[in-house]
């Protein structure tokens, strides 16, 4: 259906002069001249044949038509911009599904979502996690291969090699495993001073990977701080969840190898003290994995770039850049 109107130029002149009852007024803030908004209220008032204002010495009023007239205009603004909007927030906005080591997702990611939900406030996430996420040996050697969640989720965060075939891959980092501690295990009966002090103390074992030979240990820490000689390296406390190690370790009941990522906030706190140096890196990397079209959805790739810039984040400051 066509419809004969005017510019809308002269609408919007129309609408801010009506409202505030000032040319000058309306030119401030439709950033023109007071001499436009002049000239677009009598082009509107010639396609009307009528007039809209009453131009009083010190005042400006409305006639009768332009009082008429000013409401339906600005509903007519209001839906204008309500579509826009609307338009605008199905390619901008909407919902990401995303699914995350349970380590990951608890001690990484969550944390940081406040700023990423400022930045994006149009994006509403959904948030899981699953051990699936997690490279195994069995998985890579079976045509489930490292695929077998991605289909339900938009974005994936996985903990492993990073070849993930028909994927989109961005490499986030690769955590170095380190001890920690509450900081009151540095005093007492047996502090924590060297490493052989180690003895003294119950061994947190993280048992997220599956897989032995690609699971950071305390045999091959105790080896790099010199003291393989600790006999019974593989005793203390063993947990299949990196977070529960941590909250182990965080509660008193000894030393954790952590993933450093995973608990900087924790040691920049004071909940955590790394006690010794030495530590030993990680076989495998964090990735962001999308599949298909996905990858380049407005809503995805605002994630997967805010991701990527955090992870940059995170390695600048254990760099200490």
């Amino acid at each position: 259906m066509t419809h004969r109107l005017p510019p809308l130029n002269s609408l919007r002149a129309f609408e801010a002069a009506a409202r505030l009852l000032s040319f000058k007024k309306a030119a401030d803030e439709l950033a023109v001249t007071p001499t436009a908004v002049s000239h677009q209220i009598k082009l509107l008032e010639e396609f009307l044949d009528l007039r809209l204002f009453r131009r009083l010495t010190r005042a400006l009023e409305l006639t009768t038509e332009g009082a008429a007239m000013l409401p339906p205009v600005q509903e007519a603004f209001a839906s204008l911009a309500a579509a826009i909007e609307a338009t605008r927030r199905k390619e901008t906005g909407g919902i990401v599904t995303v699914c995350a080591p349970p380590s990951f997702a608890a001690r990484w990611l969550v944390p940081r979502l406040g700023s990423f939900s400022r930045a994006h406030p149009d994006i509403d996430l959904r948030l899981s996690s699953s051990v699936a996420t997690i490279d195994s040996r069995d998985k890579a050697a079976t045509a489930e291969g490292n695929s077998a969640t991605e289909p339900k989720h938009d974005l994936m965060i996985r903990f492993g090699s990073g070849h993930y075939p028909g994927s989109t891959v961005d490499r986030l980092f690769s955590p170095a495993y380190v001890p920690v501690c509450n900081p009151a295990l540095l005093a007492g009966e047996h502090p924590l001073r060297e490493p052989r002090d180690l003895l003294w103390h119950t061994l947190i074992h993280d048992a997220t990977l599956p897989d032995l030979d690609d699971r950071p240990g305390w045999a091959q820490w105790l080896n790099l701080a010199g003291v393989a000689d600790i006999e019974d390296q593989l005793r203390g406390s063993y947990f299949e969840d990196a977070a529960l190690a941590v909250a182990a370790a965080m509660a008193g009941h000894g030393v954790a190898l952590a993933a450093r990522p995973l608990v900087s906030a924790d040691i920049a706190e004071g909940r955590l003290v790394i006690p010794f140096l030495h530590s030993i890196p990680s076989r495998y990397s964090y990735y962001v994995t999308t599949s298909g079209a996905k990858a380049e959805r407005p809503t995805v790739l605002a994630l997967r770039t805010w991701l990527v810039r955090e992870a940059a984040r995170e390695r600048a400051a254990e760099a200490g850049i």
